[in-house]
Formats: structure tokens, sequence, C-alpha cells
């Protein structure tokens, strides 16, 4: 099993976008995983949230990793994270 590293970019973004570094561990190695833009990779995993986001209620918390897998790592460039 590949280890899984978040860029500098991706990490910047774990409070601004809400979401942990182990949600994107889940969702990476437990989603089917689809083609992405730039030859990326990409997967979505919902979690139940039921908390308050920048003052409303939701919950679902569906976390999308944008990620590239290298010979001995997969590198996580971005993370999306939606609210419903």
């Amino acid at each position: 099993m590949k280890p899984i590293r978040l860029t500098v970019h991706a990490r910047g973004y774990l409070q601004w976008r809400g979401f942990t570094e182990l949600e994107v561990n889940e969702a990476i190695r437990t989603s089917p995983w689809q083609p992405s833009e730039l030859g990326r990779l990409e997967c979505r995993k919902d979690f139940a949230f039921e908390a308050d986001w920048q003052g409303k209620r939701y919950a679902t918390k569906q976390v999308r990793p944008i990620f590239v897998e290298e010979a001995n790592e997969i590198v996580v460039i971005t993370v999306y994270t939606y609210y419903f």
C-alpha cells in the first residue's frame, strides 16, 4: 500500500475547506478512482457531518481529493469539500 502525501497547497486548505487528512486517506483508500483534469485522478466520499459549517447546519460532508499516483506514493494536489 502506497503512502499518501498532501502537497503544501493541499495542506493549506485543511482548515479553509474543513477536511482532515484522515478523511482524504479514507476517501482514496475506499472510493473508486476516476480520471480528472490534466491527467490526474479524483474520488469522492461522503461523511456524516451533522454540524455547522460557516453558520449553516449540514448533515453530510463530501471530500473530493485530486491526486496523482506515482511509483512510490500517492500525491494529493488539492481537496474540494462540499456540504449538503
